[in-house]
């Protein structure tokens, strides 16, 4: 017994003794998920929550290769790093040997891309603490967020903005057929929870992307499940609250790794309330923003006034909730190849559209009711991985999905027992295919090329209803009558097929060339049968463009730390569904399809630099454009039939419709800083610029944003991590904003009582931030935000809610 119980031991000490600890060089915290495999990648196990790795499998001579996307790689011998027991890792995340994968759609070292990116990892969204997507890009140098309310956020990229910039997920277009000009909500239908990291490569990107990526692609990547030889399960979570609107966030999600398949598991549910804004109005402004009255109508309740605000601060009709659940599964393959399914699903309940509650006819409300119904946003794809490493392909993955989008619209006017419904249903099918041959022995030429198509199919119907009252409630909907569809209600879809060819070369240790190719064909099918409201000049249109677009990008590193960057690219966008045939009302004008619509172009060209500074962990990086508009799309003026205005929902309202101009510009530049400036403090600072004009018309563009940026100081160490943040605003002149397309919303700037229009633009604002997070133990965190510490009033350009006040969060997390 005594002979058997020695024996235990040594087997559990020896065992205990071929463990390794991986460890944050900067912070000496464990790090999850980090890979240990060897030569042949034969054999591989992953570290856990703890950082602990197990290297019993491995020859004690074996070299093992340590791998985290967001560190340097790591290589030892098994027997050095057994006696070292604790490995310290540095973050690469500011270095030149970061890897970035949305450029190419490929692995590529931030040393040969020569587009302005940006990355958000895991920790900077733990550290940012999201109550959306919207406001996670929010936080990204060079994104602005304009939100019509609360349930959205429209990202702005180089002046840019909705269906001009395209969003992905895990490599699927988020984009589609009724995706519109203007302001977009999309973006917050996939749950920060669920992110691993997000992606933005900034400009043109057609080539790799295809329409609609003019002004910079968003790319979600989300928590992938790994294999592992070790059987394993990893259970996280987070639960917060905020002051700020009564935020209530809980987030479970578990991970089970084994050697024949991999399993995540995401839950995430988000309930959110009326907004409080700034109290301290140093704009000098006292009632912008402030409401004195809203409507206090719902799906079942009715009041024929408007109700007065006894907290004007408090923006009501604010309130939403949100559901999203994420399933992945991961099969590894034999010959290295690697089978995912990924399902998601985002519901919301009814989101209150603010900027219409808040619109007023003859000095009163107009809308009783303005609410979009449940979002709903379905995913279901499959991803196939394989790696052959063969002379005529070494490496590809073949992509099928399919997306159904739902979306409606209800409204109803004071004094009016009239509810127009309208509803919008969106499939999307797709496949893509993107492959890499390398060229040579030395991987120093690499040929990417892929085929891409998708179909949208879409279904608009709406119905008008007649409310039956009884008092204060509403008992009963009776006499359907006609209301416009949005979109054509015969039916419409839309089509895009493409084929790419990408080519990279170092054609010295130095510089690298980048070029790439694209041929892109779209359909476009529509169909209008009702004639109540709108007769068009052909009731059943088809629509067929193409176009090639290149890209040129070149890399020189004249010195060891220092990068210059030189990228000449085109894009286009082929109308959609949306641009050529939604109908819609807003402030006074209808928008009416225009069947003649032809595609947009963009060129574009500009230089950037990338230093190196304190051995590689901090850096400075430059990027400055101008991009060229051709045959741009924007709305104006339009007579349908000869006639310049419609019977829509019951007024006389005059027409307009996107139409395609001639040339416009926009240039800019944005200037960041990011890295550690010694053992324990870190910092980052970035500004952006940005101006954009008509040629034609000389009238400025929509969606420019004034001068904005951050400064941020934190500190790290041990179990402490903790930040103070500046962020800062321009001002926005009325001389810069397009008055006529609606867009820029100039009619949520200051009120000028002594000329009685809103010609004071918008005002510059600035913020203080702080946040502080204490590692309880490897599994659990504390973290703490205070936000807008000094209870600021402000609205960020063009939006119709007024920005966040004082706001405390509070979160508790087991990291991912």
């Amino acid at each position: 017994m005594k002979h058997l119980f020695f024996l235990l031991l040594f087997i559990n000490v020896a065992t205990y003794a071929q463990k390794i600890t991986i460890v944050d060089a900067a912070t000496l915290q464990p790090i999850v998920n980090v890979t240990a495999f060897n030569i042949t990648n034969s054999k591989h196990v992953i570290s856990n929550f703890d950082g602990v790795l197990d290297l019993t499998k491995f020859r004690s001579n074996e070299t093992i290769y340590l791998k985290h996307l967001s560190y340097q790689e790591f290589e030892a011998r098994k027997k050095k790093l057994v006696k070292n027991k604790v490995i310290k890792l540095t973050a690469i995340a500011n270095d030149l040997e970061a890897v970035f994968l949305s450029v190419s759609k490929a692995k590529v070292k931030r040393s040969r891309i020569a587009q302005e990116i940006a990355t958000f990892t895991i920790q900077d969204i733990q550290k940012a603490a999201p109550q959306t997507s919207a406001d996670l890009l929010a936080s990204i140098p060079g994104i602005k967020v304009q939100k019509s309310q609360f349930g959205g956020g429209s990202p702005v990229l180089r002046g840019m903005e909705a269906n001009r910039v395209l969003l992905v997920v895990d490599g699927v277009r988020m984009n589609n057929a009724i995706y519109r000009k203007g302001h977009l909500q999309n973006s917050i239908s996939v749950s920060p929870n669920m992110l691993e990291r997000t992606e933005i490569v900034f400009g043109p990107s057609s080539v790799m992307y295809g329409s609609d990526a003019l002004g910079g692609v968003i790319h979600y990547y989300t928590k992938q499940p790994k294999t592992n030889d070790i059987l394993s399960i990893k259970p996280t979570f987070l639960a917060r609250v905020s002051t700020v609107n009564d935020e209530l966030t809980a987030h479970a999600a578990f991970e089970i790794q084994s050697k024949k398949i991999g399993v995540f598991t995401s839950i995430s549910q988000s309930k959110f309330g009326d907004l409080k804004m700034g109290e301290n109005r140093s704009h000098g402004f006292d009632d912008w923003g402030l409401q004195y009255d809203y409507s206090n109508n719902s799906t079942d309740f009715y009041n024929e006034y408007p109700v007065v605000n006894e907290t004007p601060s408090t923006q009501k009709n604010m309130g939403f909730s949100q559901f999203d659940f994420m399933q992945k599964l991961v099969f590894p393959l034999e010959k290295k190849s690697k089978l995912s399914v990924n399902f998601q699903y985002s519901k919301s309940s009814d989101i209150p559209r603010f900027d219409k509650l808040m619109q007023r006819s003859g000095g009163n409300l107009k809308f009783a009711e303005w609410h979009y119904g449940p979002q709903k946003r379905l995913l279901l794809s499959s991803q196939l991985k394989i790696s052959p490493n063969k002379k005529w392909l070494k490496k590809g993955t073949i992509t099928v999905a399919y997306q159904n989008l739902k979306e409606s619209r209800v409204q109803r006017k004071f004094n009016s027992l009239k509810r127009f419904y309208r509803n919008e249903s969106v499939d999307v099918f797709s496949v893509n295919g993107d492959f890499e041959i390398p060229i040579g022995s030395k991987n120093k030429r690499v040929l990417t090329y892929g085929t891409e198509f998708s179909f949208n199919d879409v279904k608009s119907t709406s119905v008008g209803k007649t409310l039956e009252v009884d008092g204060f409630e509403i008992i009963n909907l009776t006499e359907d009558f006609v209301v416009q569809t949005r979109y054509p209600d015969g039916g419409s879809n839309y089509s895009s097929s493409a084929f790419y060819a990408n080519y990279r070369q170092d054609i010295s240790a130095r510089e690298t060339l980048n070029t790439g190719l694209r041929f892109t064909n779209t359909l476009l099918n529509a169909k209008w049968q009702d004639e109540t409201y709108i007769v068009l000049p052909d009731n059943d249109i088809h629509l067929n463009n193409s176009a090639v677009t290149a890209t040129v990008g070149y890399v020189f590193k004249p010195v060891k730390n220092f990068q210059f960057n030189a990228v000449i690219s085109s894009g286009f966008r082929s109308p959609n569904i949306d641009d050529v045939g939604k109908i819609r009302e807003k402030n006074g004008f209808v928008s009416v399809p225009n069947i003649y619509l032809k595609p947009e172009f963009i060129y574009n060209g500009e230089i950037g630099f990338l230093k190196y500074l304190n051995d590689k962990k901090f850096n400075i990086n430059f990027t400055t454009y101008y991009t060229l508009l051709q045959h741009y799309i924007t709305r104006d003026l339009y007579e349908l039939n000869g006639n310049s205005s419609i019977n829509y929902d019951g007024e006389i309202v005059q027409t307009i419709a996107n139409v395609n101009k001639g040339n416009a510009y926009i240039f800019g530049g944005t200037i960041s800083l990011n890295g550690k400036i010694s053992d324990f403090f870190n910092a980052k600072a970035s500004a952006t610029y940005t101006k954009g004009k008509a040629y034609d018309t000389g009238e400025p563009l929509s969606s420019i944003p004034p001068l904005f940026g951050l400064i941020e100081i934190g500190y790290s160490k041990n179990k402490w991590d903790m930040a103070l943040n500046f962020k800062f605003n321009g001002q926005k002149k009325h001389t810069d904003y397009n008055l006529f397309e609606g867009i820029d919303n100039v009619e949520q700037t200051p009120y000028n009582t002594s000329t009685g229009d809103y010609d004071l633009g918008n005002p510059s604002w600035k913020t203080l931030n702080y946040n502080i997070q204490y590692k309880l133990n490897n599994k659990i965190q504390l973290r703490m935000h205070i936000d807008n510490i000094f209870d600021v009033h402000f609205k960020e350009f063009a939006s119709s809610i007024s920005a966040p006040g004082r706001n405390f969060s509070f979160s508790v997390m087991s990291p991912f």
